[in-house]
Protein backbone atom coordinates (compact mmCIF):
# COMPACT_ATOMS: atom_id res chain seq x y z
CA UNK A 1 0.00 0.00 0.00
CA UNK A 2 2.61 3.01 1.12
CA UNK A 3 4.90 1.49 -2.58
CA UNK A 4 1.37 2.34 -4.24
CA UNK A 5 0.83 5.75 -2.30
CA UNK A 6 4.92 6.72 -3.41
CA UNK A 7 4.42 5.67 -6.49
CA UNK A 8 0.99 8.02 -7.30
CA UNK A 9 3.24 10.76 -5.58
CA UNK A 10 5.47 10.23 -7.96
CA UNK A 11 3.02 10.17 -10.89
CA UNK A 12 1.56 13.40 -9.72
CA UNK A 13 4.99 15.02 -9.38
CA UNK A 14 5.87 14.40 -12.98
CA UNK A 15 3.23 15.19 -14.18
CA UNK A 16 3.26 18.68 -12.47
CA UNK A 17 6.71 19.12 -13.67
CA UNK A 18 5.84 17.99 -17.62
CA UNK A 19 3.86 20.62 -17.76
CA UNK A 20 6.44 23.49 -17.65
CA UNK A 21 7.30 24.99 -20.68
CA UNK A 22 10.59 26.23 -21.73
CA UNK A 23 11.84 28.37 -24.51
CA UNK A 24 14.00 30.87 -25.68
CA UNK A 25 14.75 34.06 -27.46
CA UNK A 26 17.84 35.24 -29.38
CA UNK A 27 18.78 38.64 -27.59
CA UNK A 28 21.79 40.27 -29.38
CA UNK A 29 23.59 37.04 -29.84
CA UNK A 30 22.85 35.39 -26.63
CA UNK A 31 19.89 33.01 -26.52
CA UNK A 32 17.51 33.89 -23.02
CA UNK A 33 15.79 31.50 -21.28
CA UNK A 34 12.69 31.30 -19.87
CA UNK A 35 10.24 28.94 -17.95
CA UNK A 36 6.39 28.78 -17.34
CA UNK A 37 3.28 26.85 -17.47
CA UNK A 38 0.80 27.13 -20.23
CA UNK A 39 -2.09 28.06 -19.27
CA UNK A 40 -5.49 25.52 -19.90
CA UNK A 41 -8.29 28.37 -20.15
CA UNK A 42 -8.15 31.13 -22.63
CA UNK A 43 -5.74 34.17 -21.09
CA UNK A 44 -7.10 36.48 -23.81
CA UNK A 45 -6.82 40.45 -21.58
CA UNK A 46 -5.27 38.29 -19.11
CA UNK A 47 -1.97 39.41 -17.04
CA UNK A 48 1.72 38.67 -17.31
CA UNK A 49 3.76 38.34 -14.09
CA UNK A 50 7.77 38.28 -14.41
CA UNK A 51 8.81 36.46 -10.99
CA UNK A 52 13.17 36.79 -10.96
CA UNK A 53 15.26 34.71 -9.05
CA UNK A 54 18.18 36.26 -7.33
CA UNK A 55 21.99 36.44 -7.71
CA UNK A 56 23.59 32.84 -8.51
CA UNK A 57 19.76 31.13 -8.95
CA UNK A 58 17.76 30.34 -11.69
CA UNK A 59 14.26 29.99 -12.39
CA UNK A 60 14.17 26.64 -10.57
CA UNK A 61 14.72 28.58 -6.92
CA UNK A 62 11.32 30.43 -7.71
CA UNK A 63 8.70 27.55 -8.72
CA UNK A 64 8.37 26.56 -4.99
CA UNK A 65 7.55 30.17 -3.68
CA UNK A 66 4.60 30.68 -6.05
CA UNK A 67 2.48 27.00 -5.55
CA UNK A 68 -0.42 28.54 -4.23
CA UNK A 69 -0.32 31.49 -6.77
CA UNK A 70 -0.03 29.12 -9.37
CA UNK A 71 -2.63 27.26 -7.90
CA UNK A 72 -5.21 30.26 -8.84
CA UNK A 73 -3.57 31.54 -11.64
CA UNK A 74 -6.22 30.23 -14.90
CA UNK A 75 -9.04 31.89 -12.19
CA UNK A 76 -7.27 35.15 -12.06
CA UNK A 77 -6.02 34.88 -15.48
CA UNK A 78 -3.04 35.20 -14.71
CA UNK A 79 0.47 34.16 -16.63
CA UNK A 80 3.61 33.07 -14.00
CA UNK A 81 6.84 33.87 -16.19
CA UNK A 82 10.42 32.40 -14.59
CA UNK A 83 12.81 34.17 -17.06
CA UNK A 84 16.50 33.16 -16.33
CA UNK A 85 19.56 35.37 -15.72
CA UNK A 86 22.66 35.22 -18.02
CA UNK A 87 24.84 33.30 -16.34
CA UNK A 88 22.64 33.16 -13.35
CA UNK A 89 22.81 36.62 -12.78
CA UNK A 90 20.99 39.97 -14.17
CA UNK A 91 22.29 43.66 -15.21
CA UNK A 92 20.52 45.66 -13.03
CA UNK A 93 21.90 49.41 -11.59
CA UNK A 94 24.71 48.13 -9.78
CA UNK A 95 27.36 49.38 -11.32
CA UNK A 96 30.14 47.49 -9.03
CA UNK A 97 28.80 44.03 -10.19
CA UNK A 98 30.99 41.50 -10.80
CA UNK A 99 29.12 39.53 -12.95
CA UNK A 100 29.26 38.69 -16.67
CA UNK A 101 25.53 40.38 -17.30
CA UNK A 102 26.76 43.47 -15.95
CA UNK A 103 30.48 43.67 -17.35
CA UNK A 104 28.58 42.64 -20.67
CA UNK A 105 26.05 44.73 -20.62
CA UNK A 106 23.57 42.70 -21.13
CA UNK A 107 20.35 44.36 -22.72
CA UNK A 108 17.97 43.32 -19.69
CA UNK A 109 15.39 45.63 -21.17
CA UNK A 110 15.45 44.39 -24.77
CA UNK A 111 14.99 40.43 -23.08
CA UNK A 112 11.94 41.84 -21.15
CA UNK A 113 10.29 43.83 -24.07
CA UNK A 114 10.82 40.88 -26.52
CA UNK A 115 9.27 38.27 -23.63
CA UNK A 116 6.28 40.76 -23.31
CA UNK A 117 5.57 40.42 -27.36
CA UNK A 118 6.03 36.57 -26.89
CA UNK A 119 3.14 36.46 -24.79
CA UNK A 120 1.29 38.75 -26.91
CA UNK A 121 1.56 37.09 -29.48
CA UNK A 122 0.90 33.42 -28.32
CA UNK A 123 -1.29 33.83 -25.47
CA UNK A 124 -2.95 37.51 -25.96
CA UNK A 125 -2.27 38.65 -22.66
CA UNK A 126 -3.05 42.15 -21.93
CA UNK A 127 0.65 44.04 -22.26
CA UNK A 128 -1.24 46.91 -20.46
CA UNK A 129 -1.16 43.95 -17.74
CA UNK A 130 2.44 43.38 -17.18
CA UNK A 131 4.21 42.87 -13.88
CA UNK A 132 7.77 42.72 -12.62
CA UNK A 133 8.51 40.79 -9.15
CA UNK A 134 11.99 39.23 -7.33
CA UNK A 135 13.64 38.22 -4.83
CA UNK A 136 17.36 39.45 -3.78
CA UNK A 137 18.66 40.21 -7.26
CA UNK A 138 14.98 39.61 -8.62
CA UNK A 139 14.20 42.35 -6.66
CA UNK A 140 17.19 44.44 -8.34
CA UNK A 141 16.09 43.68 -11.83
CA UNK A 142 12.39 44.35 -10.96
CA UNK A 143 14.03 47.91 -9.48
CA UNK A 144 15.94 48.48 -13.15
CA UNK A 145 12.69 47.34 -15.35
CA UNK A 146 10.74 50.46 -13.11
CA UNK A 147 13.53 53.00 -13.58
CA UNK A 148 14.36 51.97 -17.51
CA UNK A 149 11.20 51.14 -19.10
CA UNK A 150 7.74 51.86 -16.44
CA UNK A 151 5.69 52.54 -19.95
CA UNK A 152 5.89 48.39 -20.12
CA UNK A 153 5.86 47.46 -16.45
CA UNK A 154 2.88 48.12 -15.08
CA UNK A 155 4.36 47.79 -11.12
CA UNK A 156 7.16 45.75 -8.80
CA UNK A 157 7.46 44.10 -6.13
CA UNK A 158 10.98 43.78 -4.85
CA UNK A 159 11.82 41.34 -1.99
CA UNK A 160 14.86 41.76 0.24
CA UNK A 161 16.27 44.45 -2.35
CA UNK A 162 17.25 48.35 -1.91
CA UNK A 163 17.88 50.96 -4.61
CA UNK A 164 21.95 51.13 -4.90
CA UNK A 165 22.79 54.72 -3.86
CA UNK A 166 23.60 57.27 -7.19
CA UNK A 167 27.16 56.42 -7.09
CA UNK A 168 26.83 52.91 -6.91
CA UNK A 169 23.94 52.98 -9.68
CA UNK A 170 24.83 53.34 -13.64
CA UNK A 171 21.51 53.15 -14.62
CA UNK A 172 19.51 56.25 -16.47
CA UNK A 173 15.85 56.87 -14.60
CA UNK A 174 12.80 58.08 -16.62
CA UNK A 175 12.12 59.46 -13.47
CA UNK A 176 8.17 58.15 -14.23
CA UNK A 177 6.33 56.87 -10.41
CA UNK A 178 4.50 53.65 -10.78
CA UNK A 179 3.48 50.91 -8.08
CA UNK A 180 6.03 49.64 -5.78
CA UNK A 181 6.17 47.21 -3.23
CA UNK A 182 9.44 46.61 -1.10
CA UNK A 183 9.38 43.66 1.41
CA UNK A 184 12.65 43.70 3.47
CA UNK A 185 14.14 42.23 6.73
CA UNK A 186 15.31 44.33 9.62
CA UNK A 187 18.51 41.52 10.04
CA UNK A 188 19.17 41.30 7.01
CA UNK A 189 22.89 41.03 6.51
CA UNK A 190 23.36 40.28 2.80
CA UNK A 191 20.83 43.53 1.90
CA UNK A 192 21.62 45.72 4.69
CA UNK A 193 18.18 47.25 6.00
CA UNK A 194 19.91 50.77 6.96
CA UNK A 195 22.09 50.79 4.07
CA UNK A 196 25.61 50.77 3.59
CA UNK A 197 27.93 47.99 1.56
CA UNK A 198 26.66 45.06 -0.28
CA UNK A 199 28.06 41.72 -0.90
CA UNK A 200 27.04 39.00 -2.92
CA UNK A 201 28.99 35.96 -2.35
CA UNK A 202 31.63 37.61 -0.92
CA UNK A 203 32.44 40.27 -3.48
CA UNK A 204 31.24 43.56 -2.60
CA UNK A 205 28.69 45.27 -5.53
CA UNK A 206 28.62 48.89 -3.46
CA UNK A 207 26.77 50.72 -1.49
CA UNK A 208 22.72 50.22 -1.02
CA UNK A 209 20.33 52.79 -0.05
CA UNK A 210 18.62 52.10 3.48
CA UNK A 211 14.78 50.57 3.06
CA UNK A 212 13.75 53.61 4.32
CA UNK A 213 15.46 56.00 1.99
CA UNK A 214 14.53 53.04 -1.06
CA UNK A 215 11.15 53.62 0.04
CA UNK A 216 11.00 57.31 0.50
CA UNK A 217 12.67 57.11 -3.88
CA UNK A 218 9.56 55.92 -4.68
CA UNK A 219 6.97 57.53 -2.36
CA UNK A 220 8.87 61.03 -3.40
CA UNK A 221 8.72 60.37 -7.25
CA UNK A 222 5.21 59.27 -6.95
CA UNK A 223 4.58 63.12 -4.86
CA UNK A 224 4.09 61.71 -2.03
CA UNK A 225 4.84 63.89 1.23
CA UNK A 226 4.21 63.33 4.74
CA UNK A 227 3.87 60.04 6.95
CA UNK A 228 2.78 56.63 5.36
CA UNK A 229 0.36 55.21 6.53
CA UNK A 230 1.08 52.27 9.43
CA UNK A 231 -0.55 49.37 10.14
CA UNK A 232 0.66 45.87 11.56
CA UNK A 233 -0.05 42.80 9.69
CA UNK A 234 -1.47 39.51 11.48
CA UNK A 235 1.28 37.63 13.76
CA UNK A 236 0.51 34.26 11.70
CA UNK A 237 3.27 32.79 12.58
CA UNK A 238 4.02 33.11 15.67
CA UNK A 239 6.96 30.48 16.14
CA UNK A 240 8.84 32.47 13.38
CA UNK A 241 9.88 35.29 15.94
CA UNK A 242 8.93 37.66 13.19
CA UNK A 243 6.36 40.70 13.01
CA UNK A 244 5.14 42.70 9.84
CA UNK A 245 4.90 46.62 9.49
CA UNK A 246 3.28 48.05 6.64
CA UNK A 247 3.69 51.38 5.62
CA UNK A 248 1.41 52.60 2.52
CA UNK A 249 0.79 55.60 0.22
CA UNK A 250 -1.86 55.58 -1.45
CA UNK A 251 -4.28 58.44 -3.03
CA UNK A 252 -6.16 58.77 -6.20
CA UNK A 253 -4.94 58.85 -9.07
CA UNK A 254 -1.72 58.26 -7.86
CA UNK A 255 0.70 54.79 -7.44
CA UNK A 256 0.23 52.71 -4.23
CA UNK A 257 3.81 52.92 -2.63
CA UNK A 258 4.18 50.56 -0.18
CA UNK A 259 6.77 48.91 2.64
CA UNK A 260 6.36 45.96 4.21
CA UNK A 261 8.82 46.31 7.34
CA UNK A 262 9.62 42.63 8.72
CA UNK A 263 10.69 42.78 11.59
CA UNK A 264 13.77 40.21 12.88
CA UNK A 265 13.67 39.28 9.05
CA UNK A 266 16.68 38.07 7.71
CA UNK A 267 17.65 37.59 3.59
CA UNK A 268 15.02 35.03 2.96
CA UNK A 269 10.92 35.36 3.11
CA UNK A 270 8.50 35.66 6.02
CA UNK A 271 6.48 33.23 7.27
CA UNK A 272 3.80 35.35 8.36
CA UNK A 273 2.45 35.88 4.86
CA UNK A 274 2.96 33.96 1.53
CA UNK A 275 4.48 36.69 -0.44
CA UNK A 276 3.36 36.07 -3.84
CA UNK A 277 -0.03 35.77 -3.40
CA UNK A 278 0.30 39.26 -0.87
CA UNK A 279 2.01 40.72 -4.30
CA UNK A 280 -0.47 39.80 -6.76
CA UNK A 281 -3.17 41.05 -4.49
CA UNK A 282 -1.03 44.51 -4.57
CA UNK A 283 -0.82 43.84 -8.59
CA UNK A 284 -4.26 43.69 -9.17
CA UNK A 285 -4.99 47.05 -7.14
CA UNK A 286 -2.09 48.80 -8.89
CA UNK A 287 -3.33 51.95 -10.74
Amino acid sequence: MKKLAVIILLSLSLTVKSQLSTDSLLIERHYRTFVYNPPAADLSGGSLMFVMHGSGGSSSNMLPQTKKLEAIAAAEKLLLVYPNGYQRYWNECRKYSTAAANKENINEEAFFTAMISYFENKYHINKNKVFASGMSGGGHISYKLALTMPGKIKAIAAVVANLPDSASSDCVLTGKPLPVLIINGTLDNTNPYNGGEMFVNNTSYGVVRSTENTFKFWSSLAGYKGVAKKKLLPDNDPADERTIESYTYSKRKKPTIQLLKVIGGKHDYPKDIDVFMYVWEFFKKAK
